[in-house]
């Protein structure tokens, strides 16, 4: 696993969201990064777990690999937009509305910056790029990040499954700013005596 040393996620932010039966269609097939030998998805209540199988055997069973969490929420989804319909069929007379078929879909929703979506660091660039996969296949959410690869600092931005382009730029903190100015000086405080 010398690779490991090379590749890091520094930033993460995901809004992403996807129906759970499509997000298991992907998982099942999808061709993993060098290093993931395969992904189990555990869920447990509303929590869903994607972890990584490391390929190289000599990884101790007891060492946490990177893993992917998501939280599954119960969205009802209607075939016809309800506020469409509405304005399509608005009338005075009509006294009763027809029924729009909808049905209750099971989202994975991963959420929140890299502690909270991307967990643990041992193979944690590869689970990474299974996430990026992730957010091409979602309609929904966006996914923004800085990584390094190689020394390489990288930006990725995916809005809606389509990668967008993403640029890094460095800017100065708010510390930096008249730094040593301002303030009080306590020593010529006429208030202060010895």
């Amino acid at each position: 696993m010398s690779t490991e040393e090379s590749r890091h996620v520094y930033r993460l932010h995901s809004t992403l969201e996807l129906p759970l039966e499509d997000l298991h269609d992907h998982i099942d097939e999808a061709t993993f990064p060098a290093g993931v030998e395969d992904v189990e998805i555990t869920r447990r209540n509303n929590t869903l777990i994607l972890k990584a199988v490391a390929e190289d055997q000599s990884v101790s069973k007891y060492t946490p690999t990177a893993q992917l969490k998501a939280s599954v929420t119960e969205n009802r989804v209607y075939e016809e937009d309800p506020d469409e319909r509405r304005q399509k069929s608005f009338s005075w007379d009509e006294e009763e509305e027809e029924e729009i078929e909808s049905e209750l879909v099971e989202f994975a929703a991963f959420k929140g910056d890299r502690e909270t979506v991307l967990q643990n660091s041992l193979l944690q660039y590869q689970m990474f790029l299974v996430l990026c996969g992730i957010a091409e296949a979602a309609e929904k959410g966006t996914l923004t990040a800085i990584s390094e690869c190689d020394g390489d600092l990288e930006a990725t931005r995916i809005v809606d499954g389509e990668p967008r382009p993403a640029d890094i730029e460095v800017v100065e903190g708010p510390r930096d700013h008249g730094s040593g100015q301002g303030g009080v000086n306590w020593r010529d405080n006429k208030f202060i005596t010895d």
